[in-house]
Formats: structure tokens, sequence, C-alpha cells
């Protein structure tokens, strides 16, 4: 059993970086590239050379039987080693570096040979293909040993066949030049190899730099750590390539932007449209924490450039904390009204107090009807022209907050909207964020502050208009004011402003309406808000709207 720890053993396999995977993995491909090619490039080297050397014999033999004092000298001499036949077939051996130059006669008897003592004896293979006519090449065993032979007919002056040319190449001197271009074949396999080899490590030094050293091990174990938490995150998560396209979408991004996976892969402006979200997505628009409404949401997005050119943006939604936020401000302002009503209720009790005192009992009498009708004729006139119990109580409350910053809240008498509204809550958002803002414009603005709200019913729509008798609104600023962020009041305590005027157009937008600004006739501001089917039914009220210098405003 061994006793080396387990730290220490050796492990066989493939290394677990990734840049070593692919550095081996290429010197492999390489290797056996350099391998195959040499191999297809040896196996018809061999065919080749014989072939050439076959050729080689073949041409001499032509050359030799072409010459007509041989057939001439064949006929006239006898198989001698001193006669002419053999001298002419040694100097045409010498000349052309043939292994043997053999002319025989018809049956086969040597005239001429390497080896003189064979000259007249019949040849060890058979020639009758060359003398019937035929040239002949072929590698072959012969008296001399292998060669590459090429063999051919002998004619006389007339054409006639009077014996045959054979003409031997040395089969070793085939084999030397195929042996000694094997060196030079690998020098250039081994050239190759490690200019792929040298080529695998830069790209795999790439790949190591790309990859952070890392196993596949570890980029598995990252890639399922990622999407864990990507899709698990309560914050929308979208990344974009250097072109502006989408590449990553986690769940919360897709519920805030209210898109699905199909949007992967698309340019922002075509998955989102166009619009200040895709803007701020996009970086056409930079800082932190900046502001946008998609659809009913309020959304805090960040964008970060990455090193590939690209983006990662994060995105939060804000709609429930702006809620609250705005809920708390109207909360801060009825416990002012409160307190202004507490202060204005201690006055009112001092003075009956008084009043009986002086034993003023009629007086007392009379002031405590006035004091106690007031408060009741604002909720009645209120009431009697907005049938939406939401919206009565929204304006009933605003009109105490009115008061207590000495700004007169009025409903004008073309008021007359029916407890039939398909979406009241979403009524009560945009006319409570028109009454603020038309507050926030007024209060302490002018000696007579004001503001007058209109609701009517035309058919199924619902017309909107808050008018203040504030600075206004700059004409080059009209469209601003509806952007997201936009705002020229300082931040409230819970977070940012610029999200009111932008939620007003979006619903009216949400239910295929308009939302604009001009110039009041009292030199404010003047907003009106138009929402088609806003009614569940057709509705029979009167819509036309009396002059705007006619008509009478009922304060309260």
């Amino acid at each position: 059993m061994s006793t080396a720890s387990p730290a220490r053993r050796l492990r066989f396999g493939l290394p677990r970086r990734v840049f070593a995977q692919v550095l081996l993995m290429q010197v492999a491909i390489a290797a056996g590239v350099a391998v195959l090619a040499t191999g297809l490039f040896l196996a018809p080297l061999s065919d080749q050379l014989d072939d050439q050397a076959m050729r080689r014999a073949l041409a001499i033999a032509q050359t030799t039987a072409a010459q007509p004092r041989i057939a001439e000298d064949l006929r006239t001499s006898l198989p001698t080693a001193d006669g002419p036949v053999q001298a002419e077939a040694e100097r045409i051996r010498r000349a052309s570096g043939a292994e043997y130059v053999v002319i025989m006669n018809m049956r086969g008897v040597r005239w001429s040979h390497t080896d003189r003592s064979r000259i007249g004896k019949v040849v060890s293979t058979d020639p009758s293909d060359a003398l019937a006519g035929r040239d002949v090449m072929e590698i072959d065993d012969g008296t001399l040993g292998r060669s590459a032979r090429g063999k051919v007919p002998l004619r006389d002056a007339d054409g006639a066949i009077v014996g045959a040319v054979s003409v031997g190449i040395e089969y070793d001197s085939v084999r030397a030049r195929l042996i000694h271009a094997i060196p030079g074949l690998f020098a250039y396999a081994g050239g190759a190899l490690a200019v792929g080899a040298l080529a695998a490590y830069l790209i795999s030094r790439r790949v190591q730099r790309q990859t952070r050293d890392l196993a596949f091990s570890d980029i598995a174990a990252l890639l399922a750590e990622r999407e864990a938490m990507l899709h698990g995150i309560r914050e929308g998560v979208v990344a974009l390539d250097r072109s502006g396209r989408i590449r990553l979408l986690n769940d919360e991004a897709q519920r805030l932007l209210g898109v699905d996976g199909a949007a992967i892969g698309l340019p922002l402006e075509a998955a989102l449209g166009p619009g200040r979200t895709t803007d701020v997505l996009a970086g056409h628009v930079t800082g932190t924490d900046l502001l946008t409404v998609r659809g009913p949401r309020v959304l805090i997005a960040n964008r970060m450039p990455t090193d590939d050119g690209g983006a990662v943006a994060t995105l939060r939604d804000r709609t429930e904390l702006e809620q609250l936020g705005r809920e708390l401000d109207s909360t801060r302002g009825l416990i002012d009204a409160l307190r202004a009503q507490d202060h204005e209720h201690a006055n009112h009790m001092h003075t009956l107090l008084g009043l009986l005192e002086l034993e003023m009992y009629e007086e007392a009498a009379e002031f405590v009807g006035e004091v106690a009708g007031a408060h009741r004729v604002t909720a009645e006139q209120i009431t009697e022209k907005i049938k939406d119990p939401l919206l009565a109580a929204l304006l009933v409350g605003k009109a105490t907050v009115a008061a207590e910053r000495g700004v007169a809240l009025g409903v004008s008498s073309d008021t007359a909207l029916p407890d039939r509204l398909v979406d009241p809550r979403g009524l009560v958002t945009i006319v409570g964020n028109l009454v603020d803002n038309a507050l926030d414009a007024t209060a302490g603005s002018t000696r007579h502050a004001r503001v007058e709200v209109v609701l009517r019913a035309e058919g199924r729509t619902a017309v909107l208009t808050v008018r203040d008798t504030g600075p206004g609104v700059p004409a080059d600023r009209r469209e601003s004011v509806f952007m997201e962020g936009w705002s020229t009041k300082e931040p409230p305590a819970h977070g940012k402003r610029g999200i009111g005027l932008a939620l007003v157009r979006r619903l009216a937008e949400r239910q295929g309406g308009t939302a604009t600004v001009t110039d009041a006739a009292s030199g404010g501001a003047e907003f009106v808000v138009v929402l088609p089917e806003a009614f569940t039914d057709s509705l029979t009220l009167r819509t036309e709207p009396q002059d705007a210098g006619a008509h009478e405003t009922e304060e309260v």
C-alpha cells in the first residue's frame, strides 16, 4: 500500500488549465498533420521514383536500338567479349550510367553484357514481348539483381526485328534517392511542426489572458453561478455588446422593461422603442441613478461600460418607494393642515368663549353656524360635481392643504364627473400630481394665488384641466417638463424629483390619451389631459365648455 500523500501523487490526464489544454491539443493536431502530410508524400514518392527509373531505362534502350550500326553488327558478328556490339553497348552504358545494356538476337542470346562471361548465353528473363515488337517497362530480378528495366525491339534498316535491347537501372540507386529525400522531408515537416507549435503557444497565451488562467471546471462553475445570480437577484440587469444589441436580460429586467427573451440579439431601439429608457441604457444620457419611466413603473438606471466596448446596465424598481414617498409628502401636508386647523380651531374656541362671557349669545350661535357651515359647504360643493368618491376625497384634502399654503383651490362650474370611471386610481394619480405641481408653482408667488380644476366628460372621454396663477412654463420647456428626472425644484427628503409629470403623460398615453401644457388666461400654466374611453358607457351630461373668461369658479 502506498505511503505517499494524496497531494503528492502523480496525476495523469489532461491539464486543468484552459490554455494548457488548448496548447496541448493544438500541438497534437500540428504533429498529427505533419506526420500525415509526410506519410502522404512518401507513399507516392517511391512509385514516382520507380516510374522515373523505368522510363529512363526505356529511353536509353530506345536510343540504343535507334542506331542502325548495332543491328548490322548483330547480324554480321559473333557474340564475343571483344566484338563490336559489346564495345558499343559498354560505351552507351558508361555514358548513360545504366547498370547494364544487353543486346540479344531473336533467340535471346546475349551479344553484350556487363559480365563478359555471360556473353553468348541466353538471357535470364523472358524477352518475348520485346522480340514481338512491344516496348516493356518493369522492375524485375535478373543475374545482376533487382533493377528497373526497359526493353525494346532491335530493327534493321528495313524495319525487320533482328533482336532486342534491354537496359537496366540499378534499383539500389532508386532506393538511395528515396532514402536521401527522407531527411529533407523530415526537416520540412519539423520546421512546419515548430511553426505550428509556436503559433499554438501564442494562441494559448492569448486564451490564457482572456480566460484569466482558469480551468474549464472553474469556467463552468462561474457560468452556473452567474446564471443563478443574474436570475435570482431582484434587480434588473441588461448587457449590451459594442453594437448596442442586447446580449443578456435577466428575469427581473424582462419584468421591469415589459419584454421577453425574444429581445436578446435585437438593438435597444427595436426591443424597447424610442424614449428616455432607451437613451439611458444606450448611454446617450449620462450620470448615476438616472430616473426613467417604463410603462407604469418608475426605474433607477445605472450604466457601466465594459472592456469589449459594450455595457452593463442595472435597473431598480422605485415605483412603490415613489408612491410611499408621495404618500409621505401628502401625509405631511395633511399633518400641517391639521396643525393649522388646530390653531384655527383654538382661535374659534377663544372667540366663542369671549362671546359667551360677554353674554352675546345670538352672536355666538351665528358664529358657530358660520364656522361649521363653511367646511360642510366645501365638501358638498365638491361631491356635488364629482361623483367618484376617490377623486372627491382627494380634492377635499387638497383644498385644506391649499388653504394652509395660502392658495385658493377652486373647482370650476364646468366640472361634472360621474361615478363611471374605468380607472379611478389612475385619474387620482393624474389629478394629484397636477394639483401638487400647481400648488408648488403658485404658493407664495402672487398675492392672490389660485388653482382651478376642471373635470368634465365628453361622451366616453374625460378631459382634465388644471390652471394656476404661477410663473407658467416657457414655450421651449413645455416638452421637457414631461421628461423623467427634469425638475426646477429641490428634491424632497425621500428621493428625486422629475417623476410626477412624466407619470401623468405616461398614464395618459397608456390609455391612448394626451397630456399637454400651455399658457393659462391668468398668466400661469394650464395643463390639459385627455383620456379617451375613460368611462364604462356613453354619458348624456353637458359637454360644451363655457368660455374661459365667462364661467364661474367656486372657491373651496
